[in-house]
């Protein structure tokens, strides 16, 4: 018998071995495991982008279409490309593929390690620890990656967006702070970066758990339990992507601290949310 795609008794031996077994059984439905090794066993030998796209075509039947596509410079210096993270999984898998095409295939995406556990995707994911510490493996591929000509997509806020209180409008579905390293590597490495909005959101389930579960004052990130969940519940629809002017990396000078440059490309990325509402 040919091994799975996800060994999920494996998996469970190796990060929480003393899991009760009606546990288990929830968390193998909640990360349609079963169906993801059903998917994979009749799509062997393809990987990478063909994978990403034959998964979004006939595993989860979802499309999207960009605007903006020709803001993306016809260069060869590698780009960076930043984006809002709404879906936690599913956004990455399609703007990998969105700006891959557009770009040769000449992409890795940053992601949290879990990811990797599809591994026909794993040739376009560079992984970062969401849990513990990161891992020597795990550094030497992100430096091995900035010193590459490969393009990068990362999402610096590192998890999903959530629902937050904005003044002025109340309640609403945004990314929480995004992390500075994304500056410090575009100018280290002198690349553009490229923002891109991603028009799409998770269920009222996921945003309610999230808001009682800090609420409540519980630090175990539950809520990241249900992306996969989340993911399949996103079958059939259509996501919008809107992709901004590159921003030279010679912009990110001494005038404001890395940690303020952050903030003011996350509000570049979010005003185009309001042009994509517009159109």
């Amino acid at each position: 018998m040919s091994k799975p795609l996800i060994d999920f008794d494996e998996v469970l031996r190796q990060r929480a071995p003393r899991l009760p077994r009606f546990v288990k059984g929830w968390l193998r439905r909640i990360t349609h495991v079963d169906e993801m090794n059903a998917f994979y066993e009749t799509h062997k030998g393809i990987y990478d982008f063909d994978f990403a796209r034959i998964y979004l075509d006939e595993g989860l039947h979802c499309d999207a279409s960009a605007e903006g596509l020709d803001n993306i410079p016809a260069t060869d210096r590698p780009l960076l490309f930043v984006s809002n993270h709404p879906l936690g999984g599913l956004d990455g898998i399609i703007l990998s593929l969105l700006l891959g095409e557009r770009r040769q295939y000449r992409l890795r995406v940053i992601v949290t390690d879990f990811l990797m556990l599809i591994r026909p995707l794993a040739g376009i994911f560079v992984p970062v620890n969401k849990i513990g510490s990161q891992s020597r493996e795990y550094a030497k591929r992100q430096a091995e990656l900035w010193e590459s000509d490969m393009d990068v997509l990362t999402f610096p806020a590192g998890a999903c967006s959530r629902l937050q209180w904005q003044r002025g409008k109340g309640l609403v579905i945004r990314d929480l702070e995004w992390k500075n390293s994304f500056i410090r590597h575009a100018v280290k490495t002198q690349r553009d970066v490229v923002p891109v909005y991603f028009d799409g959101r998770n269920s009222r389930f996921f945003y309610r758990l999230a808001f009682w579960r800090k609420l409540l004052g519980i630090k175990a990130n539950i809520e990241m339990l249900y992306l996969v969940d989340e993911m399949y519940g996103a079958r059939n629809r259509h996501f919008r992507v809107r992709v901004g002017k590159a921003i030279p990396y010679t912009v990110f000078d001494k005038s404001r601290t890395p940690d303020e440059w952050a903030a003011w490309v996350k509000e570049q990325v979010y005003e185009l949310h309001s042009l994509t509402n517009t159109q």
